[in-house]
């Protein structure tokens, strides 16, 4: 049996995915499990062994698709489902593959998002996942997400402080979009009470916010944004003691690695049951920070490049000294 499994982006989405894949690469003798995704995706997937042969899209569609035909696919499975995977459905539609899509739930979050009331199911995005192939005899192994780097891709020690070797909180202070983020104030709030060492972990659109941050206390805040290959910020979170992060990718890295997790939750929302997964056999170790009370809490699926009502609130009124003291009651642990 040969199998396409279709994510093309983000890198949450993408990890997100993963125990989809490795239960249907374990479930199935015999199965050969294709995955196709972005481009600019390559790092997230590439060490995966669960995956036998990658596929990726670059910007032109009828020669991706002349590539799949060739393939001769049982099944494809999209884990996307958007105009893409749907026009890229139709190119395919002489090849004789069954298609599986997992539950969007586009309808529930347009509701849960603009009008407030909540239809979601509770089910977490990557069992739904799972779900997608319930036809082929697959179940969840209760084992959480996977993300797997290659030696040579991972932290050097001498890239590092020789402060930080011996433990460090990893704080992700980036995020795709604005109402995700904390205010620069807010996690110099954080950074200063936090008697431990600190890694501040993004990409290079966050190097400047990180030196302000970092400047409360060089020594003990070292400002890794854009220093370093994503799979060496996941490996950063990978040795970490704790990890404190935003809605964005390396929180479900951190979950992969099952590090205790702070997450802290402005525009999104746990909600849309997106939150950190660490598997149905797993203890949850993460704690959500959510400001109470806030009526306009989810206000879209993947944040926005302004508070919609112009009061930031759920970012501004996040309980640092409430997320300090659960940090040093994890690390007394």
């Amino acid at each position: 049996m040969k199998v396409l499994v279709i994510r093309f982006s983000s890198i949450g989405d993408i990890v997100l995915t993963t125990p989809a894949i490795r239960c249907l690469k374990q479930q199935i003798p015999g199965v050969e499990v294709h995955f196709l995704t972005k481009e600019k995706m390559k790092a997230v997937t590439i060490a995966n062994p669960y995956i036998d042969k990658f596929y990726y899209f670059k910007d032109d569609l009828s020669t991706l698709a002349n590539e799949l035909r060739k393939e001769n696919y049982d099944y494809i499975i999209d884990l996307h489902k958007n105009i893409r995977t749907c026009l890229l459905r139709i190119q395919l539609v002489r090849n004789k593959a069954v298609w599986y899509s997992y539950k969007k739930l586009s309808i529930q979050k347009f509701i849960l998002t603009k009008l407030k009331i909540n239809f979601m199911p509770e089910r977490h995005i990557s069992l739904r996942c799972i779900d997608a192939l319930a036809s082929l005899g697959v179940i969840d192994d209760g084992k959480g997400l996977d993300y797997f780097i290659r030696d040579a891709d991972k932290i050097k020690n001498a890239d590092l402080p020789s402060g930080h070797l011996f433990g460090y909180v990893a704080i992700i202070i980036g995020a795709s979009y604005y109402t995700k983020k904390l205010p620069v104030y807010k996690l110099q709030e954080i950074c200063s009470a936090i008697n431990y060492p600190v890694i501040l972990v993004g990409g290079k659109e966050d190097a400047e916010e990180g030196n302000e941050v970092a400047s409360v206390n060089p020594e003990k805040i070292f400002n890794a944004c854009g220093k370093f290959s994503l799979n060496e910020s996941a490996d950063i979170v990978r040795r970490a003691h704790l990890v404190i992060s935003h809605d964005t990718g390396l929180q479900y890295i951190a979950s992969a690695y099952k590090k205790p997790t702070l997450a802290i939750w402005g525009g999104t929302s746990p909600k849309l049951q997106v939150e950190p997964f660490y598997g149905t056999s797993n203890k949850p170790l993460h704690e959500n920070f959510i400001v109470p009370g806030l009526t306009c809490q989810p206000c879209s699926n993947f944040g926005t490049k302004k508070c919609p009502r112009g009061h930031f609130k759920c970012m501004r009124l996040q309980n640092t000294e409430l997320i300090v003291s659960t940090a040093a009651s994890i690390l007394k642990q």
